[in-house]
């Protein structure tokens, strides 16, 4: 019998919570950014934010908060292809915990398409994953504490201080600060160049403009 799962289940969750700490191993072990429990919170938030701007209602803000808590338990496999592995462990899990095929799937789609590498706006509810995912640039996000081994990666989001997404107005504006003492700018173009690519596709499909402010000068 399909059961009402709602955000706080998914926090509860122990499995989720096992998967969560695998992931932030491998992602530790691999010299990548935070992506765990920090994260995910985040991008929950922010998915509930984004569709409930856009007047989506109270189940579908569920389920994406959801999606965004889940959306990267992928890594407690592995890196590459985390996307596609995470959303078909989030549709087997979500449906042993009760929930409905057609949420679970609404879900696993999302998931399945919130990465740059293979993923593309194809639902709402993925358009605002994705906007959430790739507006979390911070310098909390380094687990390396040793600067003078730090790759571009790891300057990019140490520089940056602050990074907020606002959806208003028919606008999803990102803005964030960078200490340039520490990168410049050209830096974060660099590497995130084709994330911001997938952030416009992702705005355009929920009828939004996408723009950047970065020290507060528009880019994009």
């Amino acid at each position: 019998m399909a059961t009402e799962l709602t955000i706080k289940d998914i926090q509860k969750s122990e499995e989720v919570k096992v998967l969560l700490q695998a992931s932030s191993l491998q992602m530790s072990s691999l010299g990548y950014t935070e992506h765990s429990f920090r994260h995910c919170r985040l991008v929950s938030n922010k998915c509930g934010e984004i569709l409930e701007a856009i007047g989506e209602d109270e189940h579908t803000i569920e389920l994406g908060k959801i999606a965004g808590y889940i959306h990267d338990i992928g890594n407690a496999v592995n890196r590459t292809n985390h996307a596609m592995s995470g959303a078909l462990l989030a549709y087997d899990m979500l449906l042993r915990k009760g929930m409905n095929y057609n949420d679970a799937a609404i879900v696993m789609m999302a998931i399945a398409n919130h990465d740059e590498g293979e993923g593309s706006p194809v639902s709402k509810m993925a358009a605002a994953l994705i906007l959430s995912d790739k507006a979390d640039v911070h310098r909390s996000r380094v687990t390396n504490r040793a600067l003078e081994t730090f790759d571009i990666h790891d300057r990019v989001n140490y520089a940056a201080t602050t990074s907020i997404l606002i959806v208003e107005d028919n606008k999803a504006k990102l803005d964030i600060e960078i200490d340039t003492k520490i990168c410049p700018v050209m830096d974060y173009f660099e590497i995130f160049l084709n994330r911001m690519k997938m952030c416009r596709k992702a705005a355009t499909f929920l009828g939004l403009t996408f723009e950047l402010f970065i020290n507060q000068t528009q880019l994009l």
